[in-house]
């Protein structure tokens, strides 16, 4: 089924040319279909690349998809022009008499830094309050999932010895769970994160239950059933290249950093990388 987003965003010729089903608002008021409506906040600094990983994820579900994109009031941010997120964009204060069937929130790059030190701390708290009345799902991605992991459960974040970078097995722990059903038994998925949390904080918590954990790189997929929040601490939403572009961008600067770990064939940066992950993306997606 189509995924309607606004005219303009530059995501449409992209998902357009990959044939990913696009409906125009005029078609979409015709048809007698209530789409789902899903809330995007996108706190990445790049968020052109992010909000088009994740429309076209959601334009791969069955079902028809509307999707609102939300930013940060308190911090515009600077990577992605202003007039790009005054005409896609909207704030909280525009959409709080509002519900949604669904809120996905993005990672941010501030992941190294304690959360009440972020400079959108607390609207960011705000809106995940506000979330609890006004939409019936939520999914955090990332440093996003360890920030509502932190709200609602006070479970704090630690930094690793070293960048958990690379495409990393995981494990189903959960052969019956929706959000899993027909995953195989081990999962590849994208990592890029400085920081971690405790899985055994996490594992021993009566609300939570953890669904993929990876041997390398702790707990991927948590679920809260009773608040019907979704917590995946990694990336199941990047495309073949981000993995690659994020090395890319970090040797430039100089960083001392290993090439992704599982990422590029024999290790070699020069070889296109294997995507392994897009069915296991799509799957997660449309449960």
């Amino acid at each position: 089924m189509p995924i309607k987003i606004p005219d303009g965003l530059p995501a449409r010729d992209i998902l357009i040319n990959e044939d990913v089903a696009i409906i125009n608002e005029s078609t979409a008021i015709k048809q007698d279909i209530r789409p789902m409506r899903i809330l995007l906040l996108n706190l990445m600094p790049d968020k052109i690349t992010t909000e088009t990983q994740i429309a076209r994820v959601l334009g791969a579900t069955p079902l028809q998809i509307e999707l609102t994109l939300l930013r940060t009031d308190s911090y515009m941010g600077r990577n992605t022009s202003e007039e790009h997120l005054l005409g896609f964009y909207t704030t909280h204060d525009k959409i709080a008499n509002q519900f949604f069937d669904g809120m996905i929130v993005t990672g941010a790059p501030v992941e190294q830094m304690p959360f009440e030190d972020v400079e959108y701390w607390n609207e960011l708290k705000h809106i995940l309050n506000w979330a609890q009345q006004n939409v019936y799902s939520s999914f955090y991605i990332c440093w996003g999932a360890q920030a509502a992991l932190y709200h609602f459960h006070a479970h704090q974040k630690f930094e690793t010895p070293a960048k958990q970078f690379g495409v990393f097995p995981h494990h189903r722990l959960d052969l019956n769970h929706p959000l899993t059903k027909g995953f195989d038994d081990i999962a590849h998925i994208p990592v890029s994160r400085h920081t971690r949390v405790d899985d055994d904080a996490v594992l021993i918590n009566l609300q939570l239950k953890t669904l993929l954990i990876s041997n390398e790189t702790g707990v991927a997929l948590v679920v809260d059933d009773n608040r019907r929040h979704v917590y995946m601490f990694n990336h199941l939403e990047y495309d073949r290249e981000t993995l690659g572009n994020e090395y890319q961008r970090d040797v430039a600067k100089g960083l001392n950093i290993d090439a992704p770990q599982y990422y590029f064939p024999d290790n070699d940066p020069t070889k296109i990388p294997v995507m392994n992950w897009r069915a296991h993306r799509n799957l997660l997606f449309q449960n």
